[in-house]
């Protein structure tokens, strides 16, 4: 097993310091969390379709795709490969096609952990 430090380190600082955006966002602006996510995940996609997210992915790897950005990143790069395969019908179901997995997932373990701590609502 070959464990690469500065690639811990990489994968860190970047999911990190997309954390400390967010958290900055929070503390010195208006913005309540569901408008940073959208945000956050619009920037993503943009910087996507711009070609400027793909470099900062390349370096970071799980530290960039697994933040907020990274769905973004992850729904137009879907539908960037599907339309030029599929054309027009490619950018329909591109972006879905490609989060799926993530989005089950997050569907599965929510409810898996739903099942096993005791959730109560706020009042």
């Amino acid at each position: 097993m070959n464990i690469d430090i500065m690639e811990m380190v990489r994968v860190f600082a970047v999911g990190g310091g997309i954390c400390v955006i967010g958290q900055l966002l929070l503390d010195f602006t208006n913005l309540n969390a569901p408008k940073i996510l959208v945000l956050f995940v619009a920037a993503g996609g943009i910087l996507t379709a711009l070609g400027l997210y793909q470099p900062l992915v390349d370096f970071a790897g799980s530290g960039a795709t697994v933040p907020l950005p990274g769905f973004g990143y992850s729904l137009v790069r879907g539908v960037l490969e599907e339309a030029a395969s599929e054309g027009w019908l490619g950018v329909l179901t591109g972006g879905i096609k490609n989060a799926a997995a993530g989005i089950t997932a997050a569907v599965v373990f929510g409810y898996l952990v739903a099942l096993i701590f005791d959730p109560k609502s706020k009042r």
